[in-house]
């Protein structure tokens, strides 16, 4: 609760903070509107993910041409993507380019860390906090603070007294890193770390891998865009974006509806062979739809994709540690790589199993495991982030009463549609939990996230409205119905950040319902149906 009289005005009619992929074009469709908005970004350019993860090997695993914005044929027309998965510089530039084409950072202060931002409820206004102690305020906050934004090193002792450089990926530094001739060390095994593995095992002296639990990854088969590709691209838009509408994930791919059971096995191990030699998550998510349905349909995919792996590591014992004994293909977040387990058939390239010999403590030298200590040059901490609700729990945001965000979500997260949650009038969750937008191809699910909150404000500036806010039905409805779509496939039987386990996180060893696995077109829908119903289950006043 501020301090604030009902005779003051907000300086800001709405407030952004986070200057990525949902920021943006958020704020272009604000300022379409004449809307007084600011833009609050921590780091010193927008980007989001693609201004902080700057790590060798960063890029796209959703095809680039699904990954940019959609809302301008103009901006399509102009941008000529180079691969078909476009690499971290690319995009970053891309993100730029939209920025400048539509003057955008005139509304955007870079540098600006959010402390903690608190609702008035005399005011039906929000104060936010700087780190630089200025304080802002504004009718409506939006936050677009990523989902993958908040890093987490991990829990061992000694971390700091290493003497070495040391970075975790998401925090890579501007300047080039010069791996020639050092001896490296990587902690962990997810997608991040698959990428950088990959990339650098050629241009370091020694590379060591050390592995707590390993994923099942997939070839990306990532190419070049040839001009002849480049028009058919673009002449192809509306038929792409068209495909993205109507797939659950928000892709190109979409499920093969066709039963498992119902196919020749001689046909289905030349599909699967089709799929694995294919770009892209066809792999995972263009599948047979029983693979992340069937608990005995998805083993036998798994055999399939742990041959594959077989064939690929030249040393057995190496590969039988590559393979997952915990979890089905498709269960977790699948990583897609670039010669990755072949990164493990070069002499320079070892892999630590930290189940045989765990980390006992970093020292200044390296890293020490039970079995000896292992001098470095560098140490990479690929070990990723506190997912979706972390970087809410990193700002202090209070609502009716002072009540904290982080303790109304401390055992896992609860809103209506993903966008707001009760107690905390006029904060509309862009790319939130538990919306659309966090387990579909983001820019395809942040842009219908992005025109429903814009047609909300429309709506509520005609109808001279001052406070949304959900109500407890509404709340208590959806987040059944988030739970109950962890029954649709396998995903939520699985410890993953899709269901809330990061075990470098105190409390979260836990199933939390952290993403809406209903699909792209039923939630579409759901938004629909809410706003031409007059927004059902929001109080507006």
């Amino acid at each position: 609760m501020t301090n604030s009289s009902n005779n003051e005005s907000p300086q800001h009619e709405v407030i952004i903070i986070g200057a990525g992929v949902s920021g943006i074009y958020q704020l272009y469709r604000l300022l379409e509107l004449g809307v007084d908005v600011t833009v609050l970004e921590a780091g010193d350019g927008p980007g989001g993910t693609w201004y902080w993860n700057r790590y060798p090997g960063a890029r796209f695993d959703s095809e680039s041409y699904t990954y940019g914005y959609s809302f301008s044929k103009e901006l399509l027309a102009e941008w000529n993507w180079s691969e078909h998965f476009a690499g971290q510089p690319e995009t970053l530039r891309y993100l730029n380019h939209v920025v400048d084409k539509f003057d955008l950072s005139r509304h955007m202060q870079f540098n600006c860390q959010v402390k903690s931002a608190a609702f008035d409820e005399d005011t039906d206004c929000w104060t936010v906090q700087l780190a630089d102690g200025r304080t802002l305020t504004s009718r409506i906050l939006f936050t677009a603070i990523g989902m993958l934004s908040a890093p987490t090193m991990p829990t061992i002792e000694g971390v700091e007294s290493y003497q070495g450089e040391a970075f975790h990926t998401y925090y890579w530094p501007k300047e080039p890193v010069d791996f020639k001739g050092k001896k490296v060390a990587v902690l962990g095994t997810g997608a991040t770390a698959v990428q950088i593995i990959a990339e650098i095992a050629d241009k370091v002296e020694e590379l060591t891998v050390f592995q707590r639990r390993p994923n099942w990854c997939a070839p990306l088969h990532n190419s070049p865009i040839d001009d002849e590709t480049q028009v058919k691209i673009k002449a192809s838009y509306d038929e792409i974006f068209e495909r993205c509408r109507q797939t659950p994930g928000g892709f190109i791919h979409g499920p093969d509806r066709r039963k498992f059971a119902d196919v020749p096995e001689d046909e289905r191990l030349a599909f699967w062979e089709e799929l694995y030699a294919s770009p892209g998550f066809g792999v995972w998510i263009g599948n047979f739809r029983d693979v992340l349905v069937d608990e005995d349909v998805n083993a036998e995919f798994t055999k399939f994709i742990a041959d594959k792996i077989r064939k690929r590591v030249n040393d057995p014992a190496t590969a039988e540690k590559l393979i997952p004994t915990d979890h089905g293909f498709g269960t977790r977040r699948v990583p897609l790589e670039t010669k990755y387990y072949e990164a493990y058939n070069r002499d320079n390239v070892h892999l630590v199993d930290l189940n045989d010999t765990p980390i006992e403590r970093i020292t200044p030298a390296g890293i020490k495991t039970s079995d000896r200590e292992y001098p470095f040059d560098m140490i990479i901490y690929a070990t990723g982030f506190d997912a979706i609700t972390g970087a809410f729990d990193r700002i202090e945001f209070r609502g009716i009463g002072g009540e904290k965000l982080s303790d109304k979500w401390i055992d896992g997260p609860i809103t209506y549609l993903g966008l707001q949650t009760v107690g905390f009038p006029n904060m509309i969750t862009l790319a939130g939990p538990q919306g659309g937008s966090v387990s579909t191809n983001f820019p395809r699910g942040i842009e219908e996230a992005v025109d429903w909150a814009t047609d909300l404000l429309i709506h509520m500036r005609a109808h001279h409205y001052t406070r949304i806010e959900p109500s407890p039905e509404a709340e208590d409805e959806w987040t059944a119905h988030v739970k109950d779509t962890y029954n649709y496939s396998l995903l939520g039987n699985t410890k993953s950040w899709f269901t809330g386990y990061n075990s470098n996180v105190p409390g979260h060893d836990k199933l939390r319902y952290m993403i809406y696995n209903g699909g792209t077109p039923r939630y579409r829908q759901r938004l629909t149906e809410v706003a031409e119903n007059g927004y059902t289950g929001f109080a507006l006043r």
